[in-house]
């Protein structure tokens, strides 16, 4: 699916304005930069949300699905401009339910370490064509071969499903591991937004299988769908993502409130955490998922697991999509990349 001319010039107009100076875009993006909770937006990013609102795309949920994902799936690819070549790029089936899409990097070692991505979208929107570019660049930047899993979505398929399909590709992963030309005991996962929600519930299934995650990074993940922690207040409006948006997604997965405290909906409440991977968890300072994602890390950490919690306070929700465009979004891809070598042993 292309991207239609007007989305590709608007991101191309979009882009030559964030190349002005940050004190014309805060000027230009409401005259004064937006500080909240001790965090202040990167003028970039400001600009980027205003442009948003003024041409009617802030926010998600506000209309048919079908056109949500059409909508998602090209605006999620228009802002990521990391030129990234590759060996070659596969499609393989796991199951009926689920395909993934096998990344391989020029110079990728024979056995060597492999990384499973899983897309955001609030568990509605995004998929194989949404992340594309993303998943190219963590091939190319990373050396490793990447596979990204593409999950049924909801809210044609409600929770459990897109959770099973995670841990299904996982452990697919790890029995095709000779075919794929992986080590099976150094795969890491990963994923942004409801994929590190995934990212963190195939850390969990697989806690007693034979063969388990090596490392997981959490980019600005879902962690509780209780909403109990302060920034689904604080930043509840003012970045790419609001709470209004969030709401429409957890019904949308999850529509019945009892579901919400489970472990595998919400990996906060997870009582036998003891053993988890190392783990690396980002969060943008602009984002209603912050607070639950910096505690879920903490948590961790408090039963002995080696964690990293970094929060990127002048950034938003939604950054990996805008690495390439906004030059905060370089710092957090660079130590992402950073992680999954170091935790993964890849050669430099």
């Amino acid at each position: 699916m292309g991207t239609p001319f007007h989305l590709r010039a608007q991101a191309a107009a979009a882009r030559a304005v964030l190349r002005l100076p940050p004190s014309v875009l805060v000027r230009l993006a409401g005259g004064a930069p937006v500080a909240r909770d001790g965090c202040v937006l990167d003028p970039q990013t400001q600009m980027l949300t205003w442009l948003a609102e003024r041409l009617g795309r802030a926010g998600r949920g506000r209309g048919d699905v079908a056109r949500e994902r059409v909508e998602f799936d090209r605006e999620a690819a228009a802002f990521v401009r990391k030129e990234s070549p590759l060996a070659t790029v596969r499609d393989e089936r796991v199951s009926a339910n689920v395909k993934v899409r096998v990344y391989v990097p020029r110079g990728a070692r024979k056995d060597g370490a492999a990384v499973m991505f899983i897309h955001g979208g609030g568990f509605v929107l995004g998929g194989l064509t949404s992340h594309d570019p993303i998943v190219r660049a963590l091939a190319h930047d990373t050396g490793l071969v990447v596979v990204a899993v593409d999950y049924r979505l909801a809210p044609e398929n409600l929770f459990p499903c897109a959770a099973d399909d995670a841990t299904e590709a996982f452990r697919w992963m790890v029995r095709e591991a000779g075919a794929l030309g992986i080590d099976p005991k150094r795969i890491a996962v990963t994923g942004d937004s409801a994929g590190g929600n995934l990212s963190a519930v195939v850390s969990l299934d697989t806690k007693d299988d034979a063969v388990r995650p090596r490392f997981q990074a959490l980019v600005y993940p879902a962690t509780d769908s209780t909403w109990s922690f302060p920034s689904m207040t604080t930043m509840a409006t003012g970045g790419l993502l609001d709470r209004e948006s969030v709401g429409w997604f957890r019904g949308s997965y999850t529509p019945d409130p009892a579901t919400w405290p489970l472990p595998r909906v919400s990996p906060w409440f997870a009582n036998e955490l003891a053993g988890q991977p190392p783990t690396l968890v980002q969060t943008a300072g602009f984002d209603p998922l912050r607070d639950e994602g910096e505690a879920y890390g903490e948590k961790l950490r408090a039963v002995g697991v080696d964690v990293k919690v970094k929060r990127y306070r002048s950034l938003s929700h939604g950054y990996l999509n805008l690495i390439g465009t906004v030059a905060a979004a370089d710092e957090p891809w660079n130590d992402l990349v950073a992680a999954l070598r170091q935790n993964l042993q890849a050669p430099a």
